[in-house]
């Protein structure tokens, strides 16, 4: 793209005016990624200052049987498939209950699409993570498990979600989205819920007060114009209900193999290549520009590499989500040597060795503790900070 190109979306965005589909699609023509970057950086900094959220928290998946199959997961278990799972009540407490000495302060539940778990499972362990750990956030189901619930239970999601909070949910998450766009939607997920129930799910759930998350998952088999409808549909939905925290983009993942059995069952890996990291900065970086109206944009650095996380930081992303513990859902499938556990200490010292400020949050976004700027040189750690690939 020409200088005259790059002044205008200069100029839109030191007026503060909305950015259009044109500008988005256009924008992931441009190959000048610092010129990106800054620009992002700029909107990021006006909007977050020189802090990076994170949260210390941890995934349970309760289950891994879904009656669905869609083609990049390899996370999913047909029923009595080998290393098909799903947790007792007090399996799940118990899990949760290990990581209570490093002051959890959110648990993530995303599950498959169980085809004979009762809907009321689902409840009751909410509210028995919820009298077991009381202090801790329930940011638990995607829109997808949601609307299935609709279907084993036959009641309707205003009242699934009633019964969900009343048992302690603070939050969806923000899974499920994938890509909106129909022509790709059609050949990557098979499950029923699209646009229409996801949106329908979360504006419910925005109008009951919880805050949620949004999602994106790029790199497979859309192109930069699915990417771009993806962020204007949502950051419609936000003029509407203003109930989303946070932007997250998930880079999609090849299996090279599965950990568990040998098996890939990623469908679309034949004729994918993952997003570089360039591209993964430059969709955190035009995501920033797009999104106006949401208030932060998160790299979740299990799917992206600790260094790309770092990088990210620059390219308009204020969070970096959580200390995690266990995430199963790519690490069931990748061999990238990226580690599914960082703790406090790193997490801080990964945000400091960027060169911005940590900020402990927890699910609702309240501040826990803001950490100020990195200690002095004596106070470091002697070896500089391991960042993987």
């Amino acid at each position: 793209m020409g200088a005259g190109f790059k002044r205008g979306i200069e100029a839109k965005v030191e007026a503060g005016q909305r950015l259009s589909r044109a500008d988005g699609e256009a924008l992931y023509g441009v190959d000048d990624l610092a010129w990106l970057g800054r620009l992002a950086h700029q909107v990021r900094t006006d909007k977050n200052g020189d802090r990076v959220m994170f949260n210390v928290n941890r995934h349970l998946n309760l289950t891994n049987v879904c009656s669905a199959s869609c083609a990049y997961c390899s996370f999913q278990r047909k029923p009595g498939e080998k290393d098909a799972y799903t947790m007792r009540v007090e399996e799940a407490v118990r899990l949760a209950r290990q990581m209570e000495g490093e002051q959890l302060t959110e648990l993530h539940i995303v599950n498959g699409l169980h085809p004979t778990l009762p809907w009321k499972y689902y409840p009751r362990v909410l509210r028995e993570l919820k009298a077991a750990l009381p202090h801790v956030n329930l940011k638990a189901f995607t829109a997808t498990e949601i609307h299935w619930f609709e279907k084993i239970s036959g009641l309707p999601a205003d009242e699934i979600l009633d019964e969900l909070i009343d048992a302690g949910l603070e939050s969806l998450t923000g899974g499920g989205a994938e890509i909106f766009d129909w022509e790709i939607r059609q050949r990557i997920v098979d499950h029923a819920t699209h646009w229409e129930d996801w949106s329908r799910i979360h504006r419910l759930a925005h109008g009951k007060g919880l805050k949620t998350p949004s999602t994106m998952l790029y790199g497979h088999i859309e192109e930069p114009r699915h990417r771009v409808d993806h962020v204007l549909r949502l950051r419609e939905l936000q003029d509407e209900t203003g109930g989303f925290q946070v932007f997250i983009p998930l880079r999609y993942q090849h299996d090279f193999h599965d950990s568990a059995d040998g098996v890939v069952r990623n469908r679309l890996q034949a004729g994918t290549t993952m997003a570089s990291p360039a591209e993964s900065l430059k969709t955190f970086a035009i995501s920033r520009l797009l999104f106006d109206n949401v208030p932060h944009v998160k790299c979740f650095w299990v799917m992206h590499g600790l260094s790309v996380a770092q990088l990210s930081l620059n390219f308009g992303v204020d969070d970096l989500d959580g200390s995690v513990v266990e995430y199963k859902i790519t690490h069931d499938a990748d061999h990238y040597g990226t580690p599914d556990t960082m703790h406090r200490e790193d997490l801080l010292h990964l945000i400091w060795d960027a060169g911005f400020i940590p900020v402990e949050r927890n699910t609702r976004y309240d501040v826990v503790r803001e950490y100020g700027p990195p200690p002095s040189l004596a106070e470091r750690r002697s070896e500089p900070q391991n960042v993987w690939a």
